[in-house]
């Protein structure tokens, strides 16, 4: 457990610079440099996902259960993660209604996403892993409606299309992921 814990750590820290140091985090880029500050979070987070996967994985070799989820959140489940995708490519897809509304659809795609996989596990590995991604988004998301009002931020109104683009890449990779990806990635088939 003590390897996805420090992954853990290590990646909240770097994707939570901005939410509780973020004008530390401007010094650094005024200092540094742009480049320089994106080379060290990617590398800090590359090395803190890595740590996470290996971690994980462990937690599953050797499980500690905590619950024993009914089987209908599996089913509950795969209906949040079709609605986390579309959140997901509306983070992506220029001019759609959804970022228009939310600011930062990414955030609420992580929440859905950590909650329905809290739902269906019973770990202590899988609660660790997606309640810290929930609590993360959760306060990432608060924090950058925040920054957005003080700043006046106004986001680009969306269109129909960007907002069809959105749908439909969402469900395409709802579908491959779902059908596939899941499996051979993941090894748990989500149906």
């Amino acid at each position: 457990m003590i390897w996805l814990i420090a992954g853990l750590v290590l990646f909240f820290s770097v994707h939570s610079a901005r939410i509780f140091a973020d004008s530390w985090r401007t010094r650094c880029i005024q200092v540094k440099g742009e480049n320089v500050w994106k080379g060290i979070y990617s590398l800090l987070s590359i090395v803190g996902l890595l740590l996470i996967i290996y971690g994980y994985g462990l937690s599953r070799a050797d499980p500690v259960f905590l619950w024993t989820p009914p089987t209908w959140t599996r089913h509950l489940a795969s209906l949040l993660m079709l609605f986390s995708f579309f959140l997901l490519a509306a983070a992506y897809v220029p001019g759609n209604h959804i970022k228009a509304r939310l600011g930062h659809p990414m955030y609420a795609g992580i929440k859905i996403w950590a909650f329905s996989h809290l739902i269906t596990n019973g770990r202590l590995g899988d609660t660790l892993l997606f309640g810290c991604f929930l609590v993360w988004a959760i306060v990432g998301f608060s924090s950058a409606r925040r920054r957005d009002r003080l700043a006046g931020t106004v986001y680009m109104s969306g269109t129909a299309k960007g907002t069809v683009i959105t749908f439909v890449a969402g469900f395409i990779a709802y579908g491959v992921f779902a059908s596939y990806l899941h499996r051979v990635l993941i090894g748990v088939p989500p149906f």
